[in-house]
């Protein structure tokens, strides 16, 4: 059975130069099974052809509000109901704009009015558009109303300017319908915390200690478990990736912010997964004023930063079931397993960071999962696939 068999996805069109993706979204989103429909702004046709869509999905394509034969049977309702899950892709600053505000001026954002089902956007649009104070706040309306907001990716873009704003791709878009419709309930009712990124040490206003992390193995950790039916808190330093769908994220710069976070909310949870890159040292005075460029050398006095997974695994009460990570270099196992004895994990994922092509920064790693008594290798994949390999080892460990 494909993942999104039978399931019926409305895919609203906009006049963005992304449309062009469409067909391809289409055919990919039917390979796994899905029904699809499409609507179109008017502006939308002038990137893409009704005709190619309309070939793709073996579906007449809806394009105006004021119909006369569609409208007999109040086609814009009929839409409306048919649909399991409303994708808008590319969903430009305009149509952005007209949902936050509830204006219902064609068929498109009369559907969002009128429809029951979820609304996902995958934005895409200039980077200044999407900067734009007034494109925050409609977002920011959006997300509160419970919309799946999809990217947007970051990079070149078509006028030449690179940032964020690109639609993301067919299929990052087929993977985020497939999570919504994923009715995989092996971890419901577990809530799991799990942390995220590097963390930042101040020295003065401009500048700070830091490292390589991207956060890329937390998130995909964080979407593993919430595809799985948990509910996922995901503690982040600073990061430039997309928020995981679905999942609840916390903001922190600092490792005694992300301490002070993770102690309060793992009290509360079943599972808690430290892959934070966390600084193990502070500086002692942070200066209130940038440090001018004087003296040939500076020295700045480090003092240690709190230990976040080994405070959380000696918790007495409501201690939840506590992974943690070792980024090493040399001696990959000796130190993992020192890690875990010291600290009194249940279990660590090791990574060997020095080895090329997976680990900081990359989107492939290789992990070897240890416990007392024994150890599971994962083979290097992408993060994608590693974070659920480990969801899965971990689910297993807790149910025993």
């Amino acid at each position: 059975m494909q993942n999104l068999q039978d399931k019926n996805i409305l895919l609203g069109i906009t006049g963005g130069i992304a449309a062009y993706k469409t067909p391809e979204l289409v055919r990919r989103l039917k390979d796994k099974g899905a029904n699809v429909r499409c609507v179109l702004t008017e502006s939308a046709k002038a990137f893409v052809s009704p005709l190619s869509l309309q070939a793709v999905s073996g579906q007449a394509i809806s394009d105006s509000l004021l119909d006369r034969d569609a409208e007999l049977a109040m086609g814009h309702i009929e839409l409306a109901k048919w649909a399991d899950l409303v994708l808008i892709a590319p969903a430009t600053a305009n149509v952005i704009a007209k949902i936050a505000n509830g204006i219902a001026d064609d068929l498109l954002s009369t559907l969002c009015l009128a429809t029951a089902a979820p609304i996902a956007l995958a934005p895409a649009m200039n980077q200044q558009m999407w900067r734009a104070q007034a494109t925050v706040d409609n977002v920011s309306v959006l997300r509160k109303r419970q919309y799946k907001i999809l990217g947007p990716d970051s990079g070149d873009q078509a006028c030449g300017d690179v940032g964020p704003g690109r639609m993301l791709d067919v299929p990052e878009l087929v993977e985020a319908c497939e999570a919504h419709f994923n009715s995989n309930t092996q971890l419901a009712n577990q809530h799991w915390v799990i942390t995220a990124g590097p963390t930042r040490e101040a020295i003065d206003p401009v500048r700070y200690i830091s490292n390589h992390s991207s956060g890329k193995m937390g998130y995909a950790i964080a979407q593993a478990a919430k595809n799985l039916g948990a509910s996922v808190t995901l503690v982040s330093g600073p990061v430039n990736i997309q928020a995981p769908l679905g999942v609840d994220v916390i903001s922190v710069a600092s490792a005694e912010q992300m301490h002070k976070a993770s102690l309060e909310l793992a009290s509360q949870a079943d599972v808690f997964v430290a892959c934070a890159a966390v600084a193990d040292y502070r500086v002692d005075s942070v200066a209130d004023q940038k440090i001018k460029k004087s003296a040939d050398s500076m020295q700045i006095n480090l003092v240690k930063n709190p230990d976040i997974v080994a405070d959380v695994a000696a918790l007495t009460k409501h201690r939840p079931f506590t992974v943690g990570f070792a980024a090493e270099t040399q001696d990959v196992e000796q130190y993992a397993m020192g890690k875990l004895t010291r600290k009194k994990l249940d279990l660590i994922a090791a990574n060997d960071v020095a080895q090329q092509g997976q680990g900081f920064n990359s989107d492939d790693n290789a992990l070897i999962v240890f416990s007392a008594s024994d150890s599971i290798e994962i083979p290097l994949a992408s993060k994608q696939q590693v974070a659920q390999s480990l969801v899965d080892i971990i689910s297993e460990k807790v149910k025993r």
